[in-house]
C-alpha cells in the first residue's frame, strides 16, 4: 500500500483501491493537488468541519465513490445527491472491498452551525496492511484498546495542539497503540497549527515506532 499526505489530514491509500480521507484540497494552502486530480473509489470523511470535509461532496458527484461516514454525514451527503453508508462507532462495512471501521475520537463535528455527527477515526483494511486514521483527537483511553484488537501497522496522529493532541500527547497514544509506523498530520497548515514535531519524533521512536514526516505530495510505500 502507498500511502501519499496531501497536507492537514487528508491521505490517499492507494493499492488495489484508492481511498482519500478528509479532502481538504481547495483552501488547504500546503496543498499540492488539485481536487480535480483524485480519483477515490472509497471516500471517508472523520467529521463535518470544514477543514476535513473539505471538497469531498465536489469529488464525490465527480467520481461516485463508495462513502462510509458517521449517520448524520451520511444523511448530509445523501441530501446533497450523493449516496453514502450510514456507520456508528466501532461498527464496520466493506466499500469496494476494502473493510472499515469506525473508531472513536475525541473532538466536535458541526458545519454551517448544523451538528454533524459524532467525530470518529477510521481503521481501515486493505491489502493485509491496517492503517489507523486518528481523526482530530485529543488522548483518550481507547487508544490502548484500539491498539489491542485491530493491531494497526500505520497510524496517523494530529500533533498539531490547539484542536487536538500536542506533540507530547501525541506520543503517549503511540505509545498506547503500539504501531509499527506513524505518521504525524493536522500541523503547520495554518499559524495557529505551526509546531516543532522534533519531541513527537524522539518520543515515538523511544516507543518503538518508525517516524514517517512526509511533506504534502510525499508518498510512503509500506
Amino acid at each position: 500500500m502507498k500511502l501519499t499526505y496531501h497536507g492537514h489530514s487528508c491521505f490517499e491509500l492507494s493499492g488495489s483501491r484508492r481511498v482519500l480521507i478528509d479532502p481538504f484540497i481547495s483552501g488547504n494552502p500546503l496543498a499540492k493537488v488539485r481536487a480535480e486530480e483524485l480519483e477515490p473509489e472509497v471516500l471517508l470523511v472523520t467529521h463535518g468541519h470544514e477543514d476535513h470535509l473539505g471538497d469531498a461532496v465536489s469529488i464525490a458527484k465527480r467520481t461516485r465513490p463508495e462513502i462510509g461516514v458517521v449517520h448524520e454525514l451520511a444523511v448530509f451527503f445523501q441530501e446533497q445527491g450523493v449516496e453514502a453508508v450510514g456507520m456508528n462507532i466501532y461498527g464496520s462495512a466493506e466499500l469496494a472491498g476494502v473493510k472499515v471501521t469506525l473508531l472513536p475520537a475525541l473532538h466536535s463535528s458541526s458545519y454551517g452551525g448544523r451538528y454533524m455527527g459524532s467525530a470518529c477515526g477510521y481503521l481501515v483494511e486493505m491489502d493485509g496492511t491496517r492503517v489507523y486514521h486518528t481523526g482530530d483527537t485529543g488522548l483518550f483511553g481507547d487508544m490502548r484498546l484500539i491498539g489491542e484488537l485491530f493491531s494497526p501497522q500505520v497510524m496517523l496522529v494530529p500533533v498539531g495542539d490547539r484542536y487536538t493532541m500536542s506533540p507530547g500527547l501525541a506520543v503517549k497514544a503511540v505509545e498506547m497503540v503500539k504501531p509499527e509506523v506513524v505518521i504525524p498530520m493536522h500541523y503547520r497548515t495554518f499559524p495557529v497549527l505551526a509546531q516543532s514535531i522534533g519531541a513527537f519524533t524522539e518520543g515515538a521512536e523511544k516507543a518503538g515506532a518508525k517516524v514517517v514526516v512526509l511533506e504534502p505530495g510525499e508518498s510512503y510505500e509500506v
